[in-house]
């Protein structure tokens, strides 16, 4: 960082302007004419390096000037950062004040800017002196007494400082960004960040996180006359206190054959579909999915514990997600709530579901274009948004639980209660989802309603360990399947993957042909109904696909056999 410095004498001969408190100031005073530090900008959900640039200009008339565009909300900000300076006990400079932020197209348009302005005006005035500003990157917003308050976004910021501001790429892991950016050495060697941030931002390892409390706390800490022990990371802490479930698979009382298509669901990452009539267990069973998932990695838990810190989801206290994430969005959400969107692009319930579970229930309440934008996230596990001036990808990888009644009363053939519904009525009533959506859901199970001996019963069904251990089971035969490829579970597999691991007898083969041709099911069904038996053999601990493995994967194409007629 190069410095200018103008020394300004009593009674010289160079005119020098009088700050408002130059009583306080010594007879002479050196002036820094240009500040620059390194900050961090949120794109979505990736945070890009803006370098912030500060001009002070003595002798100029008094006036702050804010460029390299920023929204409105930076704008405003410069009123915010001059009373924090001065009621953190700074002299507001009395100067032109030139603030650049670089790269100048991209869009800003947080406050995480406060806390990097306010140093550098008070570094480029001259009111204190650092070596450390090239070292550390600094974030944060700040309050009219100073204060610091945390920002949106902090975890994404910490991952690009400690790669050197080229953070993973959506849908790719710590380790491949790694490889991919080589040894490249960081930018900076820490990032400070206001204290209520300080937790999530140590996830990242490797890299010094400082947390300060207020705008003097961090003039001290880089002047060098005040030391402040970087955050310590509690990955493995945060694990145990966290990585437990409440909801537990015995809680539901009967339904053993939706627990079976359920774990089939969790073991492979097939998408489910349950029909059943009201109160027989449909939302009890979706929302204990995530407790038969696989403990969430290190890598997967940061991967979405970004996305809730760029939209500020995290819950208090929790600067990590180490549970699976559930999510069941309301039926009258619009197309952005559900994949994202917006002016300036943010993620949608799709994203925050991701490496977890996304649960729709009563389908066909939702409106129909909002649910056919979900066709291309179910295939891609990313979905990308598009704007005049730039492009966002969210991830998006993960199962899709859905649920509906089987008629618009919700009794059609349940024992216990009369259906006045006919065929035209139900028709229409299923007409609300289309047939592309249903082809992408690999599972269409009956929920049937429970009777009064099951409820009863004093014994436990099966339960989430017991389910959770066969998922397990199944993961690990896959994981060594898919060792040297970026496929990871069969729902995954992409059609050579197929052919090479669902090889079929002549039997298999025979039971295949004649059930498409009876159900009529279209390309993507019957690579569909392959997965899934690819699933079933390997729980069943089986090398081979059966023609039991098959029949069963048939089975669970509940809605191609028209079951209301």
């Amino acid at each position: 960082m190069r410095q200018f410095h103008i020394r300004v004498r009593a009674n010289s001969g160079i005119r020098g302007r009088r700050q408002p408190c130059d009583s306080l100031l010594p007879m002479w005073y050196t002036v820094s004419m240009l500040a620059k530090l390194h900050t961090f900008s949120l794109l979505g959900i990736d945070a890009l390096p803006v370098e912030v640039e500060v001009d002070v200009s003595p002798g100029a008339l008094p006036k702050t000037l804010l460029v390299g565009l920023p929204e409105q909300a930076v704008k405003e900000s410069t009123h915010r950062i001059e009373r924090a300076m001065v009621n953190s006990g700074f002299v507001r400079p009395a100067d032109r004040v030139v603030i650049n932020l670089a790269p100048a197209e991209l869009p800003k348009s947080a406050g995480s800017f406060d806390l990097p302005i306010a140093v550098g005006i008070l570094a480029g005035s001259g009111q204190f002196k650092s070596e450390l500003l090239d070292r550390y990157a600094i974030v944060g917003e700040l309050a009219l007494d100073g204060s610091t308050r945390p920002v949106k976004g902090a975890l994404s910021m910490a991952m690009a400082a400690a790669f050197g501001g080229a953070g993973p790429r959506v849908g790719e892991s710590l380790r491949d960004s790694h490889s991919r950016l080589g040894e490249t050495r960081p930018r900076v060697r820490g990032i400070i960040v206001p204290s209520l941030n300080a937790s999530e931002a140590a996830v990242v390892e490797g890299l010094e996180v400082i947390a300060v409390d207020s705008l003097s706390q961090t003039i001290a800490f880089l002047a060098g006359s005040l030391d402040i022990e970087a955050t310590p990371s509690r990955l493995d802490q945060l694990f145990q206190e966290l990585a437990h479930y409440e909801e537990d698979f015995a809680d539901v009382r009967g339904q053993e054959m939706a627990k079976r298509a359920v774990t089939i669901a969790a073991a492979g990452s097939h998408n489910l579909l349950m029909v059943g009539p009201p109160g027989s267990g449909k939302t009890m069973l979706a929302k204990r999915v995530p407790s038969i998932l696989p403990v969430l990695s290190a890598e997967e838990s940061v991967e979405t514990t970004r996305i809730y810190s760029a939209v500020g989801r995290l819950p208090a206290g929790q600067p990590l997600l180490a549970r699976r994430p559930f999510r069941a969005p309301h039926h009258t959400i619009s197309n952005a709530g559900l994949v994202g969107g917006g002016s300036t692009p943010t993620p949608g319930e799709i994203s925050l579901a991701h490496n977890g579970v996304l649960f729709l229930d009563e389908l066909p309440e939702f409106n129909r274009q909002t649910l056919e934008v979900l066709r291309q996230p179910l295939e891609d596990g990313h979905v990308t948004i598009s704007r005049a001036l730039n492009s966002t990808t969210f991830p998006a990888n993960f199962v899709l639980i859905a649920s509906l009644n089987p008629c618009p009363c919700g009794y059609r053939n349940d024992p216990r209660r009369e259906c006045h519904c006919n065929i035209p009525q139900i028709e229409r009533y299923m007409a609300k989802i289309s047939g592309p959506l249903l082809d992408r859901i690999d599972l269409h199970i009956e929920v049937p309603a429970v009777p009064f001996k099951e409820l009863s019963a004093a014994s436990n069904g099966t339960t989430s360990t017991m389910m959770r251990d066969q998922v397990m089971a199944a993961r690990a035969i896959q994981e060594a399947r898919f060792l040297n490829s970026k496929t990871r579970q069969n729902a995954q597999m992409a059609t050579r993957e197929i052919r090479q691991f669902c090889k079929l007898d002549d039997a298999g083969t025979n039971l295949l042909r004649s059930s498409i041709q009876e159900m009529g099911l279209s390309a993507r069904a019957h690579d569909k109904i392959l997965r899934v038996a690819r699933t079933i053999a390997d729980l069943d601990g089986s090398a081979n696909i059966r023609p039991e493995h098959l029949n069963e994967a048939v089975n669970y194409r509940m809605l191609d056999r028209q079951f209301w007629s």
